[in-house]
């Protein structure tokens, strides 16, 4: 996801009464046999249970379905789009959506009608108690916060055909406007100014948002909540501590990249070098590991898109 390719303007901000009754998936009442399904399926991608997908930007997925993942010998097997952005929804100048409505129609066909991959997941980028427009310094506001970022994100996502049953919190420090670190790390006049007020924000007020959000996806939804983030960057934010630790929450990672194709991993590791880093103690070894985006995000790009390696095997 790499977030300064693009800057949008941004949509007002709502929250719709009713979000918990709309927020279950749309294709989860057939996700237990649509996971069966693709673990017997031949997924041109080794070990059994990994199928190669892709997220965010669109990407040129071409030809006929079942559907091929573009620049790979392999079926396509899934796109990630982001359902939701804390600076889009707050109409902040430089917010901005990452979705491709034809990669996901592409990866539900292969999912729903062929039995491969696991159709389409989505992400909320999400944001830190700095951006919080009721900011003050309480780990309950900080919670609460959290809590109205996963309402959002489950109004949006009941928009979409959404058939993965993890809901991913994208934590980062994106670089981008209009708060470069998404307010982990810094409190800011207010959300879209850009202008920091204060430059630390202490973890457990951090990890009081990621709870806030994870606590009302699991009490609105039929969602797990999940994580995407790298370990650098998780322990810039959350430090190395308890606040650190998510040892049984659903992850994506983007660590190690590459830019070269030819080198796609197989299972966790890349072919040219290089194995997965998740973090907050998650390892690849762990049934927590779902995906790792392996090439085209964080600066590492290649001619194509966004490249994602999916552990369909510990679909729930």
């Amino acid at each position: 996801m790499t977030w300064w390719r693009l800057a949008l303007s941004g949509c007002a901000l709502l929250l719709a009464a009713g979000i918990a009754a709309a927020a279950m998936p749309a294709g989860l009442t057939q996700a237990a046999q649509a996971a069966t399904a693709a673990r017997t399926q031949p997924l041109g991608d080794d070990p059994p249970g990994f199928w190669y997908g892709t997220d965010s930007w669109p990407v040129p997925v071409s030809g006929k379905a079942p559907y091929s993942e573009p620049g790979l010998s392999a079926t396509y097997g899934g796109y990630i789009g982001m359902t939701g952005s804390w600076s889009y929804w707050l109409g902040c100048r430089g917010g901005f959506l990452a979705w491709s409505a034809a990669n996901s129609a592409q990866a539900d066909t292969n999912y729903t009608k062929y039995g491969k991959g696991i159709g389409t997941a989505v992400y909320w980028f999400m944001g830190g108690p700095g951006v919080d427009p009721h900011y003050n310094g309480s780990a309950a506001e900080a919670s609460a916060w959290g809590a109205r970022q996963a309402a959002q994100a489950l109004a949006n996502a009941a928009r979409e055909h959404v058939t993965y049953p993890v809901l991913f919190m994208d934590i980062e420090i994106p670089g981008v406007a209009p708060a470069p670190d998404n307010g982990w790390n810094s409190v800011y006049t207010s959300p879209c100014s850009g202008v920091v007020k204060q430059s630390f924000i202490p973890a457990a007020v951090d990890r009081a948002d990621f709870n806030g959000f994870a606590a009302y996806v699991k009490a609105h939804s039929k969602y797990t909540p999940g994580a995407y983030s790298a370990a650098g960057i998780w322990a810039s934010i959350f430090g190395t501590g308890s606040a650190a630790s998510i040892p049984r929450t659903d992850e994506w990672t983007y660590e190690p990249e590459t830019a070269n194709l030819s080198g796609a991993p197989v299972g966790w590791c890349l072919k040219s070098g290089g194995c997965a880093q998740f973090f907050g103690g998650v390892t690849s070894g762990s049934p927590n590991a779902l995906m790792w985006q392996w090439s085209g995000g964080g600066g590492v790009r290649n001619a194509i898109g966004d490249y994602d390696q999916i552990d369909a095997a510990h679909l729930r």
